[in-house]
């Protein structure tokens, strides 16, 4: 029995459960016939009704034992008492003996989920009635079927509260089941979503679950939700759009202004410092065949016999809407459109501009009919050191691009972190840096996919405030596939709290969501998910220039006696300190006393060289300590100190020279944390220059280690 209207009731439940081989109470409505149960036995009664989730609230579970006329006559009165509810039936079900611990919790709650941003999920934590108390004691683990198989689910049960409490590795408790009944369990779960799919169900929810006196997991409710609706899929983005992008041969302005520092007359002075080819770059400008020495079209219904690679629409918001379409309806013009423009789906659309841009390439897309890919809108620009490509509307003087080509490539959905990221460090090797605005066509997912395919990107950082709608899974599948051919993923998320989302809705129009859940689904996937801002620059410091590798033993190597505490304080969880061997503290000890530092410096780490320590002690120290088992050593350099030359750009870009090729023979990393003020700019420049990270604080060098190590 089933009721229509979206409601899967307990019945059914078990149903499916049951044919994905999973444990079941016997069970039977009376309205069907003979039951599975001999007169007399214990049994639980359940009137089962249409939205009718929490039955014992209404009285409609009964304890007793079975006797099918009187358990007509009790199904009778439960109907009276849910009488707002349609009557589904009484439903006869075993009363299951189960395990118990006192004063530990024993009982699980598992739903499934088919969220519409991840795809099918199985939430699996501690159930029965004080489920709310023990989830903020013991967060529910969150595992994404797509990314997560049944044995990882089990090795992350195996560490949780329940799972040590199930298998007797709480003190004092014996084993409740074992490994091999969990793991059954966990893969009848996986299979089950499938058949959850299929009979169009959205939401599972069975609470509690309990271990049976064979400590086999059992189900002793279960409800849900259906939805048989499906949206038809869309055909994705021409991948042309990539190379369009990031690589035009041809590229056209519309918005360019007579009037020096408007937004178009900015991208278009930038655009001209690029390398296309001459005759590549081209305005839209209506009644004129050449402005400011550059061919002209007269509107966008040229390009139909002239197309381009990229269209760069620096527009008002209704005008731009206008372009796309016209661009739809004629079937061709350009490969990529970026929109410059705000207004468009965000707090300041009070016209609906932004769903009716989205409503045009979805029906032409399903059509099958010619639609531009599309960057944006409320986009800020782009740059691509290979051709020098700068589309930002920023000016020169403001913001000097002097990246080379090289291996990070950055997405952000705020032009602002992305132009700060590029001010803060303009010596960064780049395949490209690009703000994706709103994501109304173009999605964090397609760029993921786009670089992908790009052997040049083997680092990708991204700054997000909201995934567009269905994008959370894709872009959790996309990550995966890059970090299967080697490449690493860094994001930061923005708009966890309330507050945060608020913020990213009226800036963007994005919506957070639900951060527990998008950051499970992400780490998961191999992303490397920052907390801090803080976190996520330190972290692509060091992956700027070592993008292989994974930091797990750190030597720490200073010159001030707080560093070396504050850093050992710092080397814990998925990293540790290094430690010497015997010959290894023997030979500091000889380093020591040949640098002319016995007496003042102790042959152990973190090791502290003390202000006395010059250029030649760290490179004979650093040379030693890349010889032991140690992953990466981070260098500290307080440069108040006399003995360290920091102002003879000779002395100092020898010295950073020296470091980094001990790096490379070594094959390890090196990194250099310089505390000091902005006197000592040009030093950490040089030791940059010299092709090593530089942080401000020993600190933020160990946090971005930190972040990589903790990479799944």
């Amino acid at each position: 029995m089933q009721a229509a209207t979206g409601f899967l009731h307990e019945g059914r439940a078990y149903g499916l459960l049951a044919a994905a081989g999973l444990r079941v109470p016997r069970h039977g409505f009376l309205e069907s016939g003979p039951l599975p149960f001999a007169a007399g036995e214990p049994i639980v009664l359940k009137g089962i009704a249409d939205q009718l989730w929490h039955k014992s609230d209404k009285g409609a579970v009964h304890f007793g034992t079975f006797d099918a006329e009187a358990l007509k006559a009790e199904a009778a009165a439960m109907r009276q008492r849910v009488s707002e509810h349609p009557w589904i039936g009484g439903l006869v079900c075993e009363k299951v003996a189960f395990k118990r611990l006192t004063g530990l919790p024993t009982e699980a709650l598992v739903s499934l989920k088919r969220d519409p941003d991840a795809g099918w999920l199985v939430v699996f934590g501690i159930g029965g009635l004080q489920a709310d108390a023990w989830a903020a004691l013991a967060p529910p683990m969150i595992w994404p079927l797509a990314l997560v198989s049944p044995e990882r689910a089990l090795e992350d049960l195996r560490a949780h509260w329940l799972g040590r409490t199930w298998l007797g590795h709480q003190r004092g408790t014996e084993a409740l089941t074992d490994e091999a009944k969990l793991l059954a369990f966990l893969q009848g779960l996986w299979r089950a979503a499938d058949g959850l799919a299929r009979e169009g169900v959205t939401l599972l929810e069975l609470n509690p679950i309990v271990l049976d006196s064979d400590g086999l997991p059992t189900a002793l409710d279960g409800v849900g939700t259906l939805d048989a609706t499906g949206a038809a899929a869309v055909a994705p983005p021409d991948p042309a759009w990539y190379q369009a992008l990031l690589s035009p041969r041809d590229l056209v302005i519309a918005g360019v202004s007579s009037r020096e520092g408007t937004v178009g007359r900015i991208i278009l002075e930038n655009v001209q410092t690029s390398l296309l080819p001459p005759g590549a770059l081209r305005l839209i400008k209506p009644g004129t065949s050449e402005f400011l020495g550059l061919p002209c079209l007269g509107s966008v219904a040229d390009l139909a016999s002239a197309p381009t690679d990229q269209l760069i629409l620096s527009l008002p918001a209704a005008q731009t809407l206008e372009a796309v379409e016209q661009l739809c309806r004629q079937g061709g013009g350009a490969t990529v459109v970026y929109l410059v423009a705000g207004g468009l789906g965000d707090g300041a659309d009070t016209e609906g501009l932004g769903k009716r841009l989205v409503a045009c390439l979805d029906e032409h897309r399903r059509a099958g009919k010619w639609t531009p890919a599309v960057v944006g809108p409320n986009g800020l620009g782009l740059f691509s050191p290979d051709q020098a490509l700068n589309t930002l509307f920023i000016p020169e003087e403001k913001l000097p691009l002097t990246a080379l080509p090289g291996h990070l490539a950055l997405v952000s959905q705020s032009g602002a972190f992305l132009i700060t990221r590029l001010s803060n460090r303009p010596a960064m090797g780049l395949r490209a840096a690009v703000a994706i605005g709103n994501q109304m066509d173009l999605r964090c997912s397609d760029f993921l996919q786009g670089f992908a395919t790009d052997p040049a990107v083997k680092v990708v950082g991204a700054y997000l405030e909201g995934f567009a709608p269905g994008d959370l899974q894709a872009t959790a599948e996309a990550a995966r596939s890059l970090r299967a051919s080697g490449r690493r993923v860094l994001f930061y998320k923005g708009g966890r709290s309330q507050e945060g989302m608020a913020a990213a809705s009226s800036h963007t129009g994005a919506l957070a969501g639900d951060h527990a859940l998008q950051a499970a689904v992400l780490r998961r996937a191999g992303v490397m998910l920052a907390d801090r801002i803080e976190a996520f620059d330190a972290a692509l410091s060091w992956l700027g220039i070592y993008p292989a590798g994974r930091p797990a033993s750190v030597a720490i190597m200073t010159n001030a006696g707080f560093e070396s505490v504050a850093s050992a304080d710092l080397l814990s969880g998925p990293f540790h300190g290094a430690a010497l061997t015997p010959a290894e503290t023997a030979a500091l000890t000889a380093t020591i006393e040949a640098e002319g530092l016995t007496g003042l410096v102790s042959p152990r780490l973190p090791l502290d060289l003390t202000p006395m320590a010059n250029e030649a002690a760290y490179l004979a120290s650093a040379k030693l300590l890349l010889d032991t088992a140690a992953d990466v050593v981070v260098v500290g350099l307080v440069p108040l100190t006399k003995r360290l030359n920091t102002t003879d750009p000779a002395v100092f870009g020898a010295f950073a020279a020296a470091l980094a090729a001990l790096a490379e023979r070594s094959g390890k990393w090196v990194g250099v944390a310089v505390e000091g003020g902005h006197l000592f700019d040009a030093y950490r420049q040089g030791l940059r220059a010299a092709g090593l990270p530089v942080f401000l604080t020993m600190e933020q060098a160990l946090e971005g280690l930190r972040l990589i190590a903790s990479e799944m």
